[in-house]
């Protein structure tokens, strides 16, 4: 049997509500500097001069940095090297940074910043991304494109699958930039110390990102940069290019000035450089047989990568696998571009490429249902993918549960949604505001897949009282992360939760396990926690085996004692002991390797990923007939999560994650106007409030995965990424108007009721 865990438990929570957790900015050092960024009112503009004169000079400044003062490599990126620490050539986007005033106070600084002054000339920008495929102005001219990537899939002969089918149905979608709108800025603290490291604390997600761009910029070997964990205050996959930078600037002043240095962003810095999540174009066509049969489904997806590469080859190539949600389509042909523009950047948000494409799928799905003369329920059940299935990709779904029908059905009980169903408004109503209800579903592949190599690692330390230490190469993000893992300690040795600290990890503690995206944390650290923990029971097995009188292998962790045979136990304490006497060592270091996939770039053929998850959510709502003010009613979120380390913090995700959808689908915009953002703080950046949002349920669903050692899969962004087409397709249902563009935002007149599904 596997270890009962406990159903809520942190190891963080007292430090956090109590206000004790020290964040990046709650760090002091003697001597402390303090550095802001300075930009150029440019959007697109050759660089001639940066004049810092001025601003040296006024009180308090130390110095003022710019590209020339860069040691190292100037140019850093995730895939692409083309990410400016500092504009250089050119003005790419309104958020490229030009300077760095390090003064000894903020105020000094921020003052300071005023006074620089750029000398540019203007150039015409290209801002939308089917334009810029025309490269008439290039944003990198050494790259003499403005195609960042491509990706594809082709899967049988779609024009003969659209000669089979009875209708074929085509519509275009577009989903806007997205602010990730984390509490806690971007900030940083860089530390020159006297063994010539430079220790960095900061908000980011990836410390050895963070490592390999600090060292980069400095020009010196990754050892002379130790990034330590921090606590941090909400990433959402934001943390990672734009956190990583700015730890490189603040680095960069500490090491040019031998004093400790802290950047603090204000929120407007923060959402005028930070990256977004992606806008889309996506045309999608999709062939249905007589018997309510996807027979073949086309589709071209232009993802807006902004100024610079980032991770948008990772954003599409995840959007190009799903592209077809979590149905069996036989003849697929997908075309998928990322492309550089003058806008803001874009790069990782929670959901990675799914949320724009369910939004697309889903909506497709229950119009080709309609026209087929089935309800959208009958007719995800004939196309949704099974035990045995094949994906669009060619990869058999059989090394798991595919749980996508158990999903269905347990939102469909929960919130009575067929009955419901039919009293839905369609556009007609006597009452003051229209009824709906919807939902959608979803498939999504767990961990990085075929993006990158995807391994993690752990080590467990013994100490003398019999407490364990616990290093990971998982970071936490705020999210809980470390609490799973102390919980997957305990549960595997048999100890209370407490017994097991983790230990904030550095970069010089433990090797590179990758960043905490793709909703891997829990399957891929608490994969090695767990192989840690196995092997540490095998060494304390050994040493006490035949004091117990049993072969190692029959030696029973539980209640803090290691049990034999006949009544025979030992306290841990007392066989961490035995392995000390034996001149042996109560440490264990494990590294969890994912499964292998597979992938051909040239068909997108392949096993994607090792292992998927399951994921459906139903949400009611009411909209107001005079206004089209929505009000939302109800939610429920049924998910296969493998295995629940946490329910309490599962339910966590759960709640946030849907929060997070409800905000892309109804309020939330990155404005731009002329590729200069407009609402630049959280009054004008419309986040759901607490009012907006429903009473919510969350429906745990575990089939332990064979492939994680843990049996856990993952939680943290499915969630988020199937809330805006079930409230699209709620708001069909309420209104008979369809949504093609995010946010949706329905206003009178109303369509007749009698309208055609699909119809604008």
């Amino acid at each position: 049997m596997p270890p009962a865990f406990p159903a809520n438990w942190r190891n963080d929570a007292h430090a956090k509500v109590t206000g004790r957790t020290k964040y990046t900015d709650d760090l002091k050092f003697p001597r402390l500097l303090h550095a802001v960024p300075v930009y150029a009112d440019e959007v697109h503009a050759r660089l001639r001069a940066v004049e810092t004169a001025a601003a040296a000079a006024a009180p308090g400044v130390v110095r003022v940095l710019t590209a020339r003062d860069v040691p190292g490599a100037n140019r850093v990126g995730q895939i692409i090297a083309d990410f400016r620490i500092f504009a250089d050539d050119k003005i790419r986007y309104h958020g490229d940074v030009v300077a760095v005033v390090v003064a000894e106070t903020r105020d000094q600084a921020i003052h300071a910043g005023r006074l620089v002054r750029v000398d540019t000339v203007p150039l015409a920008a290209v801002l939308d991304p089917e334009v810029a495929l025309r490269d008439e102005v290039l944003v990198h001219e050494e790259r003499g494109t403005n195609l960042i990537n491509t990706h594809r899939v082709r899967r049988g002969d779609p024009e003969a699958g659209f000669r089979e089918a009875a209708f074929v149905i085509e519509h275009d979608f577009r989903t806007p930039f997205i602010e990730h709108a984390y509490l806690e800025p971007e900030v940083a603290v860089a530390v020159p110390r006297p063994d010539g490291v430079f220790e960095i604390h900061g908000s980011m997600q990836h410390p050895f990102s963070t490592r390999r761009f600090v060292a980069a910029c400095l020009g010196c070997p990754l050892p002379q940069v130790e990034v330590v964990g921090t606590p941090m205050g909400g990433g959402f996959g934001g943390k990672d290019d734009t956190a990583a930078i700015v730890c490189a600037r603040t680095a960069l002043a500490a090491r040019l000035l031998g004093r400790p240095v802290k950047t603090m962003y204000q929120r407007g810095w923060s959402i005028r450089e930070s990256y977004k999540r992606h806008p889309y174009r996506v045309h999608y066509r999709m062939g249905v047989s007589a018997a309510g049969l996807i027979t073949a489904v086309e589709c071209r997806i232009v993802a807006d990568g902004g100024a610079y590469c980032s991770v948008t080859p990772w954003v599409t190539w995840r959007s190009t696998v799903q592209c077809c949600g979590p149905y069996v389509v036989p003849h697929v042909h997908c075309d998928t571009l990322g492309v550089y523009t003058n806008n803001v950047v874009t790069g990782a948000m929670r959901g990675f490429g799914s949320p724009q494409m369910n939004f697309v799928v889903e909506q497709m799905v229950e119009i080709a249902a309609a026209r087929a003369g089935l309800s959208g329920i009958e007719f995800r059940r004939r196309n949704m993918v099974r035990q045995g299935s094949v994906t669009i990709t060619g990869q058999r779904l059989d090394n798991h549960t595919v749980s996508m029908g158990e999903v269905l059905e347990a939102v469909l009980k929960e919130i009575d949604y067929e009955r419901k169903l039919s009293r839905c408004s369609h556009g007609h109503s006597d009452a003051a505001e229209f009824y709906g209800i919807g939902l959608a579903m979803s498939y999504r592949g767990v961990s990085l897949g075929a993006e990158g190599v995807d391994l993690c690692a752990a080590i467990l330390n013994v100490q003398a009282d019999g407490t364990v230490v616990l290093d990971l190469g998982v970071h936490e993000n705020g999210q809980g992360a470390e609490s799973a893992m102390v919980i997957l300690c305990a549960g595997e040795l048999g100890l209370e939760p407490d017994q097991v600290r983790c230990q904030r990890a550095s970069t010089s503690t433990i090797p590179d396990s990758g960043t905490t995206v793709a909703s891997r944390g829990t399957i891929m650290g608490g994969g090695a926690v767990v192989l840690a923990a196995r092997e540490l029971k095998r060494k304390l097995a050994a040493a006490v085996a035949e004091t117990l009188r049993c072969a190692p292998a029959e030696v029973r962790f539980g209640d803090g004692r290691l049990h034999g045979a006949a009544g025979a136990s030992l306290s841990f304490l007392e066989a961490v002991q035995a392995v000390w006497r034996q001149r042996e060592r109560p440490h264990a270091c494990a590294v969890f390797r994912a499964p292998s996939v597979s992938w051909d770039e040239e068909t997108g053929q392949g096993d994607a990923y090792f292992t998927w998850v399951y994921g459906c959510q139903a949400v009611e709502l009411a909209v107001h007939k005079q206004t089209g003010k929505v009000r939302l009613l109800g939610a429920v979120a049924a998910h296969d999560v493998g295995r629940a380390i946490n329910p309490g913090m599962v339910a966590g995700q759960f709640y946030g994650g849907m929060v997070m959808g409800l905000g892309y689908a109804l309020h939330e915009e990155v404005k731009l106007k002329d590729g200069r953002i407009t609402n630049t703080n959280l009054n004008t950046y419309r986040l759901p409030r607490a009012t907006d949002v429903p009473e919510m349920t969350a429906l745990i669903i575990e089939n332990p995965d064979p492939a994680s050692p843990s049996g856990a899969k993952s939680i943290g962004e499915p969630t988020n990424e199937i809330m805006a087409p079930a409230v699209a397709n709620a708001l069909f249902h309420a209104t008979g108007r369809r949504h093609f563009s995010l946010p949706m935002r329905p206003a009178p007149p109303w369509p007749e009721p009698a309208s055609t599904e699909g119809a604008p």
